[in-house]
């Protein structure tokens, strides 16, 4: 019996309305950059597959896990623009970069993303995220409109772990008071959020756009080609 569903929060729940490497590019000529944006693009994507996770172990206080978390994309925006010129104004990028994250006008929730969550808690289930996202992600919920549907976020800064990790998912599991064989992991990344799911116990639901149409890959994982389609899963298997 399916107790929670999880779900990932960027390219899964929400996704921003600029490409974000194009982002960097242009708030960076505001500040006295004016590299190419393709190179720009390029340098977020080598540093931000070159960072760490934004995890940072457990036992760290809320203040301390802002000030981390905070370093952690100071870091990630430096190497993003290493190598494409001098650029005294970084410090005063990083924070204009820092806040336009921040705001839900720069992001746009999937546009099933409401009724999708809307009747999976009509139906009964428990609902919660479990993202390698940082603190913002509160806000960016909430601004949204979809906070309110959840019943626990766990990110990765707070839980000490991030996904793939075993720990993110036991601590989201715990507030549940539920196990894996009770719960689905709804995400868009192989590597985050499919895989370890389905390693973990979870029903596991990729998220992939370029897939024809709904597919079963065995007895509990499947593939979809959008949000929407997670209520016809969960139909078709007669979980819900």
């Amino acid at each position: 019996m399916l107790k929670a569903i999880f779900f990932d929060a960027a390219g899964t729940l929400f996704e921003a309305r600029e490409p974000v490497g194009r982002t960097y590019a242009r708030i960076a000529r505001e500040y006295g950059l004016d590299a190419p944006e393709a190179a720009v693009i390029e340098g977020f994507r080598r540093a931000f597959a070159a960072a760490p996770v934004i995890a940072f172990g457990r036992g760290h206080r809320a203040g301390e896990l802002r000030a981390l978390e905070r370093g952690w994309w100071r870091a990630v925006v430096a190497d993003s623009f290493a190598g494409l010129g001098v650029f005294p104004n970084l410090d005063r990028c990083f924070e204009a970069l820092f806040a336009y994250f921040a705001d839900p006008a720069h992001w746009k929730a999937d546009p099933s993303a409401v009724a999708t969550l809307a009747g999976l808690k009509q139906a009964g289930f428990e609902l919660g995220v479990i993202s390698n996202f940082d603190f913002r992600l509160y806000g960016l919920l909430d601004g949204l409109g979809l906070r309110a549907y959840f019943d626990s976020i766990t990110i990765s800064s707070e839980a000490g772990y991030a996904k793939p990790r075993r720990e993110i998912f036991d601590t989201a599991l715990a507030r549940h008071r539920t196990s894996a064989a009770e719960a689905m992991h709804v995400g868009d990344s192989l590597h985050h959020d499919f895989e370890p799911a389905r390693a973990l116990g979870f029903f596991a639901v990729l998220l992939d756009p370029k897939q024809a149409a709904p597919e079963l890959c065995e007895v509990r994982a499947v593939r979809i080609n959008a949000l929407a389609n997670l209520s016809m899963v969960t139909q078709r298997l007669k979980i819900a």
